[in-house]
């Protein structure tokens, strides 16, 4: 489901761009492949403008020009990232679909080079990444809350179920333990967390209910 500065702090981060076409765009594709590759490689302190400039191939005037730091470089390619038209599997059932979206992310946060996790990080380095990177989660919780609304119209969740939550505790083990802990590759871990949290929505875990006060 799927995210700094070189300059002054204060700077303020570019708000998401319109499209740009023709050498623009390549332009961009470049430059954003060239951080990820950056980023991967050598982390958030090895990311420099002059470094994603030359792995890009452009001049290092055209980067500071459009981006003006390594904030704004991160801030793009998260907001990039949210163009996308990447959708939640739809199985049919909502342990399966939540098992596929924790595939994703298991295959996510364990490839090589660890470039989601070297986002994330960044993330907490630079304010402009860490409010591209809550853009970037918000619309990826909001394209997922299908699959509770199709859980719902089958029937399989109670009335009043909220999708965000019972999305966060569906995928948060898999970045605690991946991302936090640091463990080794868990495969498995997809379909645990999965069903453990098909099984709590399913008995009313999710609803937003308050407990009966005590008699």
């Amino acid at each position: 489901m799927t995210s700094e500065t070189s300059g002054p702090e204060t700077a303020q981060p570019p708000g998401p761009r319109p499209r740009p076409g023709g050498r623009t765009a390549r332009t961009r594709r470049q430059v954003l492949d060239a951080v990820l590759a950056e980023l991967g490689e050598h982390g958030y302190d090895g990311l420099t403008v002059e470094a994603v400039a030359a792995r890009a191939g452009v001049h290092r005037t055209t980067v500071y020009r459009r981006w003006r730091d390594v904030g704004g470089l991160l801030a793009d390619v998260l907001d990039a990232a949210g163009t996308d038209d990447w959708g939640p599997p739809d199985t049919g059932s909502l342990e399966d679909d939540l098992t596929g979206l924790n595939e994703e992310i298991h295959d996510a946060l364990t490839a090589r080079p660890p470039v989601v996790p070297a986002l994330i990080a960044a993330s907490f380095r630079s304010p402009q990444a860490a409010e591209a990177q809550r853009r970037l989660w918000d619309d990826r919780y909001a394209r997922c809350e299908v699959v509770v609304e199709r859980a719902l119209a089958r029937g399989d969740l109670p009335p009043g179920t909220e999708a965000r939550p019972l999305l966060v505790a569906a995928t948060a083990p898999l970045y605690h333990q991946l991302l936090l802990l640091g463990t080794a590759p868990d495969p498995p871990l997809a379909r645990r967390a999965a069903r453990a949290t098909a099984l709590a929505a399913a008995a009313g875990a999710f609803t937003g209910r308050q407990p009966a006060a005590d008699s």
